[in-house]
């Protein structure tokens, strides 16, 4: 069996025990963004997966989106990254 080379971690333990590897991070083609990828993406950033800087040019977001997500993520969970409930969770 041979294991691809990777910068940086191959996975990381996330708080609940679960394990996260980079096959657990969404395509780098990803066109459609859907709340589990989002909540991928920035989880993988959280744990040090991979590197904000990495995580914004692989995926082609902006910094200030993903930094949207984060605070979505932080202050609602998961669920406020879906593209329904953007107004419900919006800032005042």
């Amino acid at each position: 069996m041979y294991l691809k080379k990777v910068d940086g971690l191959r996975s990381v333990t996330l708080a609940d025990g679960s394990i996260m590897s980079q096959a657990d991070l969404p395509s780098t083609k990803t066109r459609r963004w859907v709340a589990s990828r989002k909540a991928a993406v920035v989880r993988g950033v959280v744990y040090g997966l991979l590197s904000q800087e990495e995580a914004l040019a692989r995926y082609q977001i902006s910094e200030e989106e993903f930094l949207e997500w984060v605070r979505a993520v932080t202050e609602h969970g998961e669920s406020a990254l879906k593209a329904t409930m953007v107004q419900k969770y919006r800032q005042p």
